[in-house]
């Protein structure tokens, strides 16, 4: 590989000659190779249209060389279109204003748009990393923004549509299931009949509202930090730079963002980041409660409960043929342990900022965006490979409300608790099921006890 040598205040470095990313990157990419996990892609986009939006209203305000902002400008796109992905080599574990991955991102930009403007990629002229592509921004202000820029995108372009799907398909089966008369069960017990339609509107609501928790977040999920610079007094950019930019930012997206009500707030805590977490850590536990119960109901299928039937994705054993196991939602279920132990992280992080700033911000960027990718993707396989192909066994349903000895609940209106309870004792006693019971004993005519039984 060929190398050129950059000079910069940490002195002498050598660059790939094919890079486009300058010294202070390669240094910080050399010094840290701690887990080998960067920025997904969407991080990088959004942080692109930062500097994308901010080198027009530079130029607007006549901050900027139009030339200079034009050569920004497409450089950007280019990155936001994912041109040099490789170029942004930095762990994710670097300083904790994420300074590194903003600076890879102005020298990429810088780099581009000097060979746009010269033929020659690199150096720091005609156009300069921080003089120019990182005019009037701080990595204080620029990266909280691209968090939220970046999670709120994930939000809408993939998770909201994945929920949505989720829940359409949950109420189908819901209206499918509606005449299944099936038991009820409560403390893993027998409990009164309900309908598997009834038992599956729950789960159908359960996603409902975790789409509503999720959008509840949004009017501080869209508060951006940009223009607060250093500290959040917003030294040394023009005092319409933010509003501007934001604006940009807003009509390129579709989504509706501000600026941040109070830059020092918006600087020094990261609590949208964390509200954002627990809403999602909410639908991952609805997606656990949903997940389990499908799995339960579809156990056996012969010794196990059996009541409905999931698709048969894969052979579930290596020494046991024909033994098909539950995959999608035990998939489901990882899925949503991971998303709590990203908000035990992020929440950890949270609360990783003193005085003006949070230096935790690579951390909660990596797992926030993770966790909303992850739920998107699970609650997409979970209704595609899942949900859409559950049928139920409806004899097995009937067959365990007329053996349950909770049936004889139904009675009680009728005979009393009293009555109805040694009812029951007589049912276990003698393996009869309520209604032959009550048959033997003339209880109630055998159309009343079929009218109160199955509801």
């Amino acid at each position: 590989m060929r190398y050129r040598e950059e000079n910069d205040s940490m002195g002498t470095v050598k660059v790939p000659a094919d890079a486009y990313y300058g010294s202070q990157t390669q240094r910080a990419a050399d010094n840290f190779p701690i887990s080998g996990i960067t920025f997904p892609p969407v991080f990088i986009q959004s942080l692109a249209l930062v500097k994308k939006s901010a080198a027009r209203v530079n130029s607007d305000l006549g901050l900027l060389d139009k030339e200079l902002a034009t050569a920004i400008s497409q450089a950007a796109s280019e990155v936001m279109d994912g041109k040099y992905d490789d170029q942004f080599v930095l762990d994710i574990f670097q300083t904790g204003s994420g300074t590194s991955t903003n600076m890879n991102m102005n020298e990429v930009v810088a780099s581009r748009a000097n060979e746009i403007l010269t033929g020659e990629k690199g150096g720091k002229s005609p156009v300069h990393p921080n003089d120019h592509v990182n005019l009037g921004q701080s990595s204080n202000d620029v990266i909280p923004s691209v968090i939220h820029i970046s999670a709120l995108r994930l939000v809408f372009d993939e998770l909201i549509p994945s929920l949505q799907d989720l829940h359409k398909a949950l109420l189908q089966k819901s209206k499918q299931f509606m005449n299944v008369k099936k038991l009820g069960r409560t403390h893993l017990q027998d409990a009164v009949p309900i309908s598997l339609g009834q038992e599956f509107s729950g789960f159908a609501r359960q996603v409902e509202l975790g789409m509503d928790r999720v959008k509840a977040v949004v009017p501080r999920l869209a508060e951006l930090a940009l223009g607060g610079t250093a500290v959040g007094s917003g030294l040394n950019t023009h005092p319409e730079f933010a509003r501007r930019t934001i604006a940009l930012i807003s009509d390129f997206t579709g989504l509706p963002f501000v600026e941040a009500e109070n830059h020092f707030e918006a600087q020094a805590a990261q609590d949208a980041a964390v509200e954002t977490s627990g809403a999602l850590k909410t639908v991952a536990v609805s997606l656990v409660k949903i997940a389990n119960d499908i799995r339960w109901l579809a156990s056996g299928p012969r010794s196990g409960i059996g009541e409905i039937n999931i698709p048969s994705l894969q052979p579930g054993s290596s020494i046991m043929p024909g033994k098909v196991n539950p995959v999608i939602p035990e998939v489901v279920i990882q899925v949503a342990a991971q998303v709590m132990g990203n908000d035990t992280t992020i929440m950890i992080g949270g609360h990783g900022g003193n005085f003006e700033l949070n230096v935790m911000l690579p951390v909660i960027a990596h797992n926030l965006l993770q966790s909303i990718a992850l739920l998107a993707s699970a609650a997409r396989v979970f209704y595609q490979k899942c949900v859409v192909g559950i049928t139920a066994n409806q004899e097995v349903c009937e067959a365990y409300i007329e053996k349950s000895l909770a049936l004889v609940t139904a009675l009680v209106p009728k005979i009393g608790y009293d009555k109805a309870a040694a009812l029951a004792q007589r049912a276990y006693d003698t393996g009869k099921t309520i209604r032959e019971v009550a048959l033997d004993e003339k209880v109630l005519s055998e159309d009343e006890l079929t009218a109160l039984l199955m509801g």
